[in-house]
C-alpha cells in the first residue's frame, strides 16, 4: 500500500475526525493506530509493538535517554511554571500600573499593547493572558474597546511566537523540522538554521504584525470593529452591554499586592538571556574550524539551551515570588498550575512525533509527490499548502495539530519533487496554520485572547476576521511569486507591495475614529 492512495487513509481520517469531533489527540491517535495496522498488514500485536517502540524512542533510544525530545518537553513545563509565578507574584499587574502612568493617548495605549505582545514571545498562552492582564487597565482608561484589545493581543501572540526560536512554538517546530530533515537526508542545514532561514518566508506572521501596527497607529477600524470603537469612545461601553457579563475574566490564582515591574521583566530577561548564552556557548564549543555566526547556529544545542534558559528563568521567577512572603503551599499550587497548563501541548507534541514516523513508513508524501509532479505546477505548491493548512487549522481550531499532520506531508512532497521548495513549503504550512487559527472560533488562542482582553468571544472572532482575511490575501500573492521565481526576496517584496495596496484600501474604507 506504500505510495498508493491507501497511504492517504490515516492522515485523511485524522483530518476528518478532528473536524467532526474537535478532539485533536483522539483524531491523531486514531490516525496513528490505523496507519500502524496498515503498515503491519493489520496484525494487532505487531502494530501495538511498533507504536510502543516509536513512543519509547521519544524518551529512550539506542540505550540512552533521548535528551533532545526530553529537554523540549521539560522546557515547555518550565515555561508554564514561569508564567504562573509571574502572575502570582503580581508582576503582570505592576507592569500595567507602571504603564498607565506613562501612556497618555489611545494610540499610545494600543501601541504599548502591541509592543508587549512582541516582547512577551515565549509562549502564545502566556502572551494572550499576560498581555491582556497587563494592558487592560491601560486600554480601558483610554476607552479602547475590548474587541480591539483582543485583536491586538491575538495578532501578536501566535505570529510573534512562530517567528521566535526561543519560544514554545519555536521549540516545537524546530523539533518537527529536525525529524523531517533527517527523514529525507537533508544535511545542508540543521533544524535551527532551517527555522531561521524560514522566518522571512512566513509572510502571514510578518504582515499580521505589520497590519496590527498600522491599525493601531492610524485607527483603521472597519465593519464591526468600528462599531465597537465608536461605542467605547462615545459611550464608554468597552463591551457590548446587551450580551451580559464576560466569562473567564478572573484568574484562578491569587495575585500579590506587592508585585513590582521587575517581577515580570527579570524572569523573561533571564529566560531569553540564558537561552541565547547557552546557544552561543554550545555553538562555539562544537564548531570545527573558524567560528562564525553561521557555524554557531549550525552547531548549537538548541534543546539544551532552551532547557538551561528555562531553568534560569524559573529560578529568577521563584526567587522573586519568595520575596512576596507567600506560603510554600501557594507557590507549589502555582507551579503545578503552570505544569498543567502545558500538558495539552506536550500531549500534542508526542502524538505529532509519532504521526511523523507513521506517515513516513506509509509513504504518504511519496504518493502525493507523484500526484503533484504529474498534475500540479510545483510553483503553486507554497500557495496551495498555505490554503490547505489554513482550512485545516480553521476547521480544527489548532495550529499545533495542523503542524503535526501537514509539516511531514509538505516536507516529503517537496523533498521528492523539488528539494529547493522544501523550506518555502514548510514556511507556507506554518503561515497557513496561524491564519486558520486566527480565524477559527474554536481556536484555543482565540479563546484565550478573548479571555485575556475581557471580551465576548464571538465579538473577537467577527472583528478580527476581516483583517485576517486581508493578510491571507497578501500572503497568497507572496507565495505565488516565491513559487514561480524561487526567490524569497521577490516573494517578500511582492507581498509588501500588496500590503501597501491593502493599506490604501483600508484608509478609503475606514475613517479613523480618533487620531490621538
Amino acid at each position: 500500500m506504500e505510495q498508493t492512495a491507501l497511504s492517504l487513509v490515516p492522515p485523511i481520517l485524522a483530518l476528518a475526525m478532528v473536524i467532526l469531533t474537535r478532539r485533536v489527540l483522539l483524531s491523531l491517535g486514531v490516525g496513528i493506530v490505523v496507519g500502524a495496522l496498515m503498515i503491519n498488514d493489520y496484525a494487532i500485536l505487531a502494530s501495538i509493538s511498533q507504536v510502543a517502540q516509536i513512543v519509547l524512542n521519544i524518551f529512550y533510544v539506542d540505550g540512552a535517554l533521548n535528551d533532545w525530545e526530553l529537554y523540549i518537553i521539560f522546557f515547555l513545563f518550565l515555561l508554564g511554571m514561569i508564567a504562573a509565578l509571574v502572575s502570582l507574584s503580581g508582576g503582570n499587574k505592576a507592569f500595567g500600573e507602571w504603564a498607565m502612568a506613562r501612556v497618555k493617548t489611545r494610540v499610545g495605549a494600543q501601541l504599548t499593547t502591541v509592543v508587549l505582545g512582541i516582547i512577551i514571545f515565549i509562549d502564545d498562552y502566556f502572551n494572550s493572558l499576560a498581555v491582556g492582564q497587563v494592558s487592560r487597565p491601560l486600554t480601558d482608561r483610554h476607552r479602547v474597546s475590548r474587541a480591539k484589545l483582543a485583536y491586538l493581543i491575538d495578532s501578536t501572540a501566535a505570529p510573534v511566537c512562530i517567528l521566535s526560536p526561543v519560544s514554545s512554538w519555536g521549540a516545537y517546530i524546530i523539533t518537527i523540522i529536525g525529524g523531517i530533515l533527517a527523514a529525507h537526508s537533508v544535511v545542508q542545514y540543521e533544524a535551527l538554521q532551517a527555522f531561521l532561514i524560514m522566518i522571512p518566508m512566513n509572510f502571514y506572521a510578518i504582515f499580521a504584525i505589520l497590519l496590527i501596527c498600522a491599525v493601531a497607529l492610524f485607527s483603521l477600524d472597519i465593519g464591526a470593529m468600528k462599531q465597537h470603537e465608536m461605542r467605547a469612545i462615545e459611550k464608554g461601553e468597552l463591551i457590548d452591554p446587551s450580551k451580559g457579563d464576560v466569562p473567564g475574566d478572573q484568574s484562578d490564582l491569587p495575585v500579590s499586592e506587592k508585585g513590582r515591574v521587575r517581577d515580570l521583566i527579570w524572569p523573561i530577561g533571564a529566560l531569553v538571556g540564558g537561552t541565547v548564552f547557552v546557544m552561543i556557548y554550545t555553538g562555539i564549543r562544537e564548531s570545527e574550524g573558524p567560528v562564525s555566526v553561521l557555524s554557531i547556529f549550525e552547531n548549537t544545542d538548541v534543546a539544551l539551551a532552551l532547557l538551561s534558559g528555562g531553568l534560569i528563568g524559573l529560578i529568577v521567577a521563584l526567587g522573586l515570588t519568595v520575596t512576596k512572603q507567600m506560603t510554600l503551599s501557594l507557590i507549589g499550587s502555582g507551579l503545578w498550575a503552570g505544569i498543567k497548563s502545558m500538558l495539552p501541548a506536550v500531549y500534542i507534541l508526542i502524538f505529532a512525533w509519532t504521526m511523523i514516523e507513521i506517515i513516513g513508513e506509509l509513504g504518504t508524501g511519496t504518493y502525493l509527490a507523484g500526484l503533484v509532479d504529474a498534475h500540479l505546477n510545483i510553483s503553486l505548491l507554497p500557495a496551495l499548502l498555505f490554503i490547505i493548512a489554513g482550512i485545516m487549522a480553521f476547521s480544527t481550531g489548532t495550529s499545533w495539530g495542523t503542524f503535526g499532520i501537514m509539516l511531514p506531508i509538505a516536507g516529503e512532497i517537496a523533498a521528492l519533487t523539488d528539494v529547493s521548495m522544501l523550506l518555502p513549503s514548510l514556511a507556507a504550512v506554518l503561515a497557513g496554520s496561524v491564519f486558520g487559527d486566527h480565524c477559527s472560533p474554536i481556536s484555543d488562542t482565540t479563546i484565550l485572547s478573548s479571555t485575556g482582553a475581557g471580551c465576548h468571544h464571538i465579538d473577537h472572532v467577527l472583528t478580527q476576521l476581516p483583517y485576517a482575511l486581508m493578510v491571507a490575501g497578501i500572503t497568497v500573492v507572496g507565495y505565488v511569486v516565491l513559487g514561480f521565481t524561487g526567490s524569497p526576496l521577490f516573494g517578500l517584496l511582492s507581498a509588501l507591495a500588496a500590503f501597501g495596496v491593502a493599506l490604501l484600501i483600508l484608509k478609503q474604507a475606514a475613517r479613523p475614529v480618533v487620531r490621538a
